[in-house]
């Protein structure tokens, strides 16, 4: 088991996951600091992040923040259980602030516990249509919060392997659903790395074959590692 962290030095960052486990949001300036410490830790990690089993992974949050705290109560708290979450933290629920910084703040105190990977949900053009934007307007009073999050948003990993007997490739759905899109823009220089990204995880796919498709957003394709020495016909 890696080693978790004391609380000795990490006071203030646990009595601001205390706050936020209440549904009360950081301030301002407690926001900037802590996404200026989750980017450290997640310029470290992989845009493909490997994830060590057993791991909880979980789907859609929306700003549905009940629902993470009741996630929590039944799958257990964070670290003592290890947490994969595949996305769409923000928008449309009430409390999209609170959900994502708890998230964040739980990623920065635990980064070996917990991988937040990034939705399509996790970007600025979105977010300013579904709700994420114009609750920070609400709740700081200005877009500074909005701003400091989808430039963190950047830095998520955009998928994860979780290995085990066998190998699961995770991503959220509506990336592999816009992947044949998203090659349509590669002659955009500024899109290329993610186009040769999800263009190598596609040809895995077809490579190997889909054995397995969830419905919702705990998905892609599981690979058993007889599979990847197998001829396909």
């Amino acid at each position: 088991m890696d080693p978790v962290p004391s609380s000795a030095s990490h006071g203030n960052l646990d009595e601001q996951i205390a706050q936020l486990m209440q549904c009360k949001p950081l301030s301002e300036q407690e926001v900037r600091g802590l996404c200026e410490k989750a980017k450290e830790i997640l310029m470290e990690e992989s845009n493909v992040q490997p994830v060590k089993s057993p791991v909880t992974i979980c789907g859609d949050i929306h700003g549905q923040f009940h629902d993470l705290a009741e996630l929590f109560r039944i799958g257990g708290k964070c670290p003592d259980t290890n947490y994969l979450f595949m996305g769409d933290y923000v928008d449309r629920g009430y409390y999209s602030v609170e959900t994502v910084t708890l998230l964040v703040a739980l990623k920065v105190r635990y980064p070996q516990r917990i991988t937040i990977l990034r939705g399509n949900h996790e970007s600025r053009q979105i977010t300013q249509v579904y709700g994420f934007y114009d609750e920070c307007l609400r709740k700081y009073g200005n877009a500074n919060v909005w701003k400091t999050f989808t430039d963190l948003f950047d830095y998520f990993p955009l998928t994860a392997l979780r290995f085990f007997a066998s190998m699961v490739v995770c991503l959220h759905l509506l990336k592999l659903l816009i992947i044949f899109a998203i090659l349509t823009v590669y002659k955009k220089s500024h899109m290329r790395v993610l186009c040769v990204i999800f263009y190598g995880l596609i040809l895995m796919i077809v490579a190997v074959g889909v054995s397995h498709l969830g419905v919702l957003d705990i998905h892609l394709a599981k690979i058993s590692l007889s599979s990847l020495t197998t001829p396909t016909t």
